[in-house]
């Protein structure tokens, strides 16, 4: 199956992504990880204004097949998260990377993408 791998986004060995768009980030799953869950059926994320440390559990993601958890790509402060998935987490699948993002942060350090993968790196780690 081939997946979309959006070029403007980095992408953690973890399966978050970012989009960085001046001093805040929207992060969410990549859509092989999605696949790779099946059936989501619970996401529990961070509340506005929790601090965030890169590598850090902010939250999971539970589906038909197993609870994985969600990682802090980057440093930085909860603005908001998507409450509309979080209540909906079955629709996550159908738009993961424009109205399925997860949460944004205000970056405190954005050197810290600096290691993350581009679209091309990450589509040869998941695909081979």
């Amino acid at each position: 199956m081939s997946f979309e791998y959006p070029e403007n986004l980095k992408y953690m060995d973890s399966h978050e992504y970012v989009r960085l768009e001046g001093e805040v980030a929207t992060v969410g799953i990549s859509a092989f990880a999605i696949d790779q869950l099946g059936d989501i059926v619970f996401i529990e994320l961070p509340e506005v204004g929790d601090e965030l440390s890169q590598g850090d559990v902010m939250g999971n993601i539970e589906s038909v097949k197993a609870v994985e958890d969600i990682y802090a790509p980057i440093n930085g402060t909860v603005l908001e998260c998507n409450t509309a998935i979080a209540d909906a987490p079955e629709q996550l699948a159908d738009d993961p990377y424009t109205n399925g993002w997860l949460l944004k942060i205000k970056v405190s350090e954005a050197a810290a993408l600096d290691k993350a993968m581009t679209a091309s790196e990450y589509q040869a780690k998941v695909e081979g």
